[in-house]
């Protein structure tokens, strides 16, 4: 076992997001198959996005804790997006839906931190 310390699996994180959200709106810009060369974008951005985040897995982030801010952060961006790229319309309901998305993942990223108990934090 190597003394190194792992490298950070927030990068490929991100980067996997971005690649997920590019090829989900580049489905959107396909409509169907009648712009097949957005599918090529399609199918390069959902296997990179894959593949990084199995490399964020490998270097320790809690699965649940990855794809929750994975799809979390992958959901606003592709609604923002959407709405400037597409003119797709967010109402009330939807702004508030995407909201209480943001909230749950943070709630599941600050529960995968483990406290240490009160004997080693007092030492």
């Amino acid at each position: 076992m190597s003394d190194r310390p792992r490298p950070s699996a927030w990068p490929p994180l991100l980067i996997a997001i971005g690649l997920e959200v590019s090829a989900t709106l580049a489905l959107r810009a396909a409509e169907g198959f009648t712009h097949p060369l957005w599918l090529i974008v399609v199918v390069i951005g959902y296997s990179g996005s894959l593949w990084l985040l199995s490399i964020v897995l490998d270097r320790g982030m809690p699965v649940g804790v990855a794809y929750g801010i994975w799809s979390a952060i992958g959901v606003v961006l592709t609604a923002v997006l959407g709405t400037a790229l597409f003119g797709e319309t967010l109402g009330a309901v939807q702004i508030v839906g995407v909201g209480v998305i943001v909230i749950g993942v943070l709630l599941v990223e600050l529960g995968s931190h483990k406290r240490e108990p009160a004997a080693e934090a007092a030492s």
